[in-house]
């Protein structure tokens, strides 16, 4: 009884602290978003909206996989008819392919501007209207200073951003919740079918505050995460009863 009662206050006493981190823990917060096995790395087990994510990526196809796989995150995120805004001065993203992601172009606002300096600007203010649902930044390099600022404007507002960025030389600290690295991995065909397969990466959690670093090979795939494992039974399931 009295452990309990420990254990108890314990988690309330990280609740708070996550709270006053910036960390969002009410019903507003999408819980899985199908991550699975991820989602342990994350704090409570729980994906930390109302926070700023940072993408990693030094090639163009790992551009690709990290932007694919934030459009799987969207798609649980903007179910509710939410809006997002995509923010770059060199966007090489094709608005079709989000549907393969389930999220309708047209629930998007893409900015495209000439200077970097500008879309870190575009991202500060867009971050602080409460009405949108998320925001994608691509760049080059974000200083420490400039991610504090996003953070503290998200803290206010509950909006969650992704800073994609492409240049990785020199990488510094920055105060966005989590660093990832998205690779991407050869395309699963489906029954032996010759074209373009489910889309597959290497999730690499890099740092989560208050959480956990991990890898994770990953399958979008009818509309969902799948994880390597569950990929693997569920082949050999159909292998048996076909």
């Amino acid at each position: 009884m009295i452990l309990q009662e420990r254990a108890d206050v314990f988690a309330r006493l990280q609740t708070d602290i996550l709270r006053l981190q910036g960390f969002r823990m009410s019903g507003q917060v999408t819980a899985d978003l199908g991550l699975g096995p991820i989602r342990e790395a994350f704090p409570n087990g729980i994906f930390p909206t109302g926070a700023v994510h940072e993408f990693l990526s030094a090639r163009p196809e790992n551009t690709a996989a990290s932007a694919g796989f934030i459009a799987g995150l969207l798609s649980s995120l903007m179910e509710n008819n939410g809006t997002a805004l995509w923010i770059s001065s060199s966007r090489a993203l094709f608005p079709p392919a989000l549907k393969t992601f389930g999220l309708a172009p047209d629930r998007f606002i893409f900015i495209d501007l000439q200077k970097e300096k500008d879309v870190i600007w575009a991202m500060d203010e867009a971050l602080k209207c409460g009405a949108i649902t998320a925001v994608i930044g691509e760049v080059n390099k974000i200083s420490f200073t400039e991610s504090r600022r996003l953070q503290l404007a998200v803290e206010k507002s509950n909006v969650t951003g992704f800073i994609l960025r492409h240049q990785l030389q020199n990488i510094n600290t920055t105060a966005c919740v989590s660093r990832w690295r998205i690779t991407a991995l050869p395309s699963v065909v489906m029954d032996d079918l010759p074209g373009i397969g489910f889309p597959q990466w290497r999730v690499e959690l890099m740092r989560m505050r208050n959480g956990k670093t991990g890898v994770w090979d990953v399958q979008w795939r009818e509309g969902r995460f799948i994880h390597a494992p569950l990929v693997r039974m569920e082949e050999e399931q159909s292998k048996q009863t076909g």
